[in-house]
């Protein structure tokens, strides 16, 4: 505290309020009456958002429309939130006597920045909530398919080993490929397995394999050779036609969490703004008319 003199030699000191510049009430008040908001048009979202979906083919709104949809009904969630947070919080705040109108706007801006703080900590908080219970649920779902999955597979072959496997398949491959083919149908359907499982992790299946599969195939089905390696040319072509789509659909879901990412992120910066600004703006509607206390002369 500064102490200054005056002319007249009298010392003169600044006027400084005990009172803390942070108002809790109303804080709190904000951020509640922005988190009711919140979850209040999430969920009336989630009900609009289940009539664009439905498992009957060409009844349900394509995946773009559901996302783009999705991602600007959040940011009006989080823009009307913050307003009415903010609003509240600045029409809740007493009025501060003897504090520079620069001083009381600041101060009103602030309150409602930590107004939409508090509700976006509390609503990012539940949706992880959420998200976790809805993970673990699927995590234990996964894990029993892959239980059964693991249970069927010990019954035919094992693929733990896979690449021995393959390697041991070509290695111990008869000269008369179509005669053990014929008499060894689960052994074949093994190793046809295990040659496009290796296929597709190398990315290609070598033209020796190709025509051993082919040999296989005629011999299971009475094709020509000729005919049977059309055949294995024609599924091969599917496999990798599944395998570039779902290299799309990954590409195309990674794009779609960024742009989501972004476009979260640039509506949080936004939605701080509207907070801190509707907090000012309620403050500037509490401060337009002015009290005065009349005292009687003694």
């Amino acid at each position: 505290m500064s102490v200054s003199m005056t002319g007249s030699g009298e010392i003169a000191t600044p006027v400084e309020s005990s009172n803390s510049a942070m108002t809790w009430g109303p804080i709190f008040g904000g951020a509640a009456a922005a988190i009711g908001v919140t979850l209040i048009l999430l969920l009336l979202g989630s009900g609009v958002g289940l009539t664009m979906v439905s498992p009957w083919s060409g009844q349900s709104s394509s995946l773009g429309t559901v996302g783009v949809t999705a991602a600007i009904w959040l940011v009006v969630v989080q823009w009307l939130s913050s307003g009415l947070g903010g609003y509240i919080t600045g029409r809740l705040r007493t009025k501060w006597a003897a504090v520079h109108t620069d001083e009381v706007f600041f101060r009103d801006t602030a309150h409602g920045f930590i107004s939409w703080a508090l509700a976006t900590i509390f609503v990012a908080g539940f949706l992880a909530s959420s998200l976790t219970s809805l993970a673990g649920a699927g995590a234990q779902a996964v894990g029993s398919a892959a239980t059964a999955a693991g249970t069927a597979a010990a019954s035919t072959a094992s693929t733990a080993d896979l690449p021995t496997a393959y390697f041991t398949d070509a290695l111990l491959r008869p000269e008369q490929a179509r005669a053990g083919a014929t008499s060894d149908d689960t052994a074949a359907t093994a190793e046809v397995s295990r040659i496009l499982l290796n296929g597709a992790a190398a990315g290609q299946i070598p033209d020796d394999d190709k025509a051993y599969l082919a040999t296989i195939v005629s011999a299971r089905t009475g094709l020509s050779e000729a005919d049977a390696r059309t055949r294995v040319d024609t599924v091969l072509k599917r496999i990798d036609d599944a395998k570039v789509a779902a290299q799309k659909a990954a590409d195309e879901a990674r794009k779609a969490a960024s742009t989501t990412a972004l476009l979260g992120a640039l509506s949080l910066l936004i939605g701080a703004f509207i907070a801190a600004a509707a907090a000012a703006f309620g403050g500037s509607q509490r401060d337009e008319e002015e009290d005065l206390l009349v005292t009687p002369r003694i």
